[in-house]
């Protein structure tokens, strides 16, 4: 395409135009792999304007997008509304049909698509207590539910094009694409909305930090769309001509890495972990030489510094480690990963060095919903890489650090605002400073760091302030600790409340000869587990100051879910959520 991409559609038909690719969108149906060509995804993302037009949906109109799992009809649907001057309002599967009811009346949705039965009999159930609905479809054949196929064969009548083709020249860059309601982890979801030009210009600036080679590599999708940070990337790799292949489930991703044979992919941090543990796990099966030289192995790699800063001598040791050890793990992740890039949540600095020295670097980024997402990003090439930061800002995003430490951003990529909340959206805005409500810091070589999130860093009650999330990312890197809520806003001292991993504690008791109890409750009433995660809590304690130290803690029965509403879609703990449900366990460690 010769001319500048302004808006969301165009990067389809630059995809077609460049690269032409017989494998642009894959998806696996019935276990067979079914791939979209940037032809079809044009030819049908054209039907599914004509469809929606004779259905009589209007620029403007907002239309509910709500799949399980990421798919090929997402990306076609969200191509065919948004260059007739449609609304994307996509939503996360896995939220309460309270929420479901709150987004579609706030929103005024006027259609709905989902992705299967489930997600239709949760809409179904709120149907009635939404006037603008006008209609649901499903993406999958479910009893009694219209099926998207309709809207296709609507538009197999081309006649309309030229009224396509005329909405697509009024849509405007700075035009509202899309409404996105963040989980968030209080109260009722916000409405960020975002024009064209906030996610265009944000692919644009983003493109360059990834070592993309335009054209010819593939990356594996199973962050969900709904998402921004996925979302955004999902243009990215029409951009740069990257084939998509979308994982069939989170527990498939193992066998569906193996199969596609990614060059990239995106991560969140507690995916990552799993991996990692999973790892560790298969490891410690060894027997003789080869669990030393496993855990030898790791070891070296978690000492990893990027430039070859370790010297000779390491990076010697660290060739031999590749070829012995870490050439397995890279063929247990496909064996042609390149890059990985993290975002949602903080990093632990050791599985970015462990990966990293096995070369599958991870890049670790940052951003909100709010500002399309990418703030900053690291990169290996050029130095502009370093462990334990969140790289260096992208292209045209300004970030300052207020006087009380807060992140503020000004940018292109930056919101119009929360819908139908002027008040909220004035609350977050300083002129064009967008307030994130994170605190950082840049350092000599501006790189930047996150510090901990303002709202949630409390004060004792001796006077002083204490980070959650950095007690917490710390605490996390033990393999006994699944989750962590650091605790003690107002009180004498910081707790935690804990919920264990399972599945390592159950290892970990036959390991050492413990009786393994049949349920969660009396694996954490055995005083030698509750000793071992104590030991655990204190080692994490080292890296931090005294009053910043946990002095107790208590360990939960249950493991915290999406499900269970206690953790967000992106994995980020409910601290709302959390408290009031062990309640019970902050009264216990503070009323003793």
């Amino acid at each position: 395409m010769s001319k500048k991409i302004n808006k969301l559609f165009e990067f389809a038909y630059h995809q077609l135009e460049t690269y032409n690719l017989p494998k642009a969108f894959n998806t696996k149906y019935n276990g067979e792999w079914k791939a979209t060509s940037s032809q079809e995804f044009i030819d049908q993302g054209n039907a599914v304007s004509r469809g929606l037009l004779k259905l009589g949906v209007k620029p403007g109109d907002k239309i509910a997008v709500i799949s399980t799992n990421n798919r090929t009809e997402w990306n076609i649907l969200d191509f065919g509304m948004l260059q007739i001057g449609a609304i994307n309002v996509p939503i996360y599967p896995t939220i309460s049909e309270e929420d479901f009811l709150y987004i579609f009346n706030h929103a005024e949705v006027t259609h709905c698509f989902l992705s299967d039965k489930g997600l239709y009999k949760k809409v179904k159930s709120i149907r009635k207590k939404v006037a603008t609905l006008q209609e649901v479809y499903a993406f999958d054949e479910v009893k009694k539910c219209k099926n998207w196929n309709e809207i296709l064969t609507l538009g197999a009548d081309e006649s309309l094009q030229p009224q396509v083709e005329e909405l697509k020249e009024q849509v405007n860059a700075e035009d509202l694409a899309t409404i996105i309601y963040t989980s968030g982890t209080t109260g009722k979801p916000k409405g960020v909305m975002l024009s064209h030009k906030n996610v265009v210009t944000n692919v644009l600036d983003s493109t360059p930090r990834l070592p993309l080679e335009f054209g010819k590599i593939s990356a594996l999708s199973f962050l969900p769309v709904c998402h921004i940070f996925e979302r955004m990337l999902h243009y990215l790799y029409q951009n740069s001509g990257t084939s998509i292949y979308f994982a069939e489930s989170m527990e498939t991703i193992g066998d569906n890495i193996k199969e596609v044979k990614p060059h990239f992919m995106t991560v969140v941090p507690r995916l990552l972990e799993k991996v990692y543990d999973g790892i560790i796990n298969k490891g410690s099966e060894l027997k003789g030489i080869k669990k030393l030289l496993f855990f030898w192995a790791v070891d070296l790699g978690l000492k990893y510094e990027p430039y070859q800063a370790n010297g000779w001598w390491y990076e010697q040791k660290l060739k031999l480690a590749n070829k012995l050890i870490f050439s397995k793990w890279r063929e247990a992740l496909g064996g042609r990963l390149q890059t990985m890039v993290s975002g949602s949540a903080a990093l632990q600095p050791r599985l970015t060095r462990v990966f990293t020295a096995a070369q599958m670097p991870v890049m670790e980024g940052y951003g909100l919903t709010e500002t399309s997402p990418v703030i900053s990003v690291n990169m290996i090439e050029g130095d502009m890489f370093k462990i334990g930061t969140i790289g260096k800002t992208i292209d045209n995003v300004t970030v300052k650090i207020a006087d009380d430490g807060e992140i503020l951003v000004k940018g292109p990529n930056v919101m119009q605002g929360y819908y139908k909340d002027p008040e909220r959206t004035k609350s977050v805005m300083t002129g064009d400073f967008f307030h994130t409500g994170d605190k950082g810091e840049f350092d000599e070589n501006g790189f930047l760091t996150i510090t901990g999130r303002k709202k949630e860093i409390f004060k004792t009650s001796g006077g002083k302030y204490v980070a959650p999330a950095l007690l917490e990312n710390q605490m996390k890197q033990s393999r006994f600790i699944e989750q962590i809520l650091v605790i003690g806003e107002g009180q004498k001292m910081p707790a935690a409340i804990v919920q264990p991993s399972f599945e390592f504690l159950r290892e970990w008791a036959r390991i050492h000869h413990e009786p393994i109890p049949g349920s969660n409750e009396e694996l954490i009433s055995n005083p030698h587990i509750i000793a071992r995660i104590g030991k655990e809590i204190k080692k994490g304690n080292k890296h931090f100051a005294k009053w910043e130290k946990i002095k107790r803690f208590e360990l939960t029965p249950d493991v915290w879910s999406i499900e269970n509403n206690l953790l967000t879609p992106t994995m980020k703990p409910k601290r709302t959520e959390i408290l009031a449900k062990y309640q019970h366990l902050h009264d216990k460690i503070y009323k003793n």
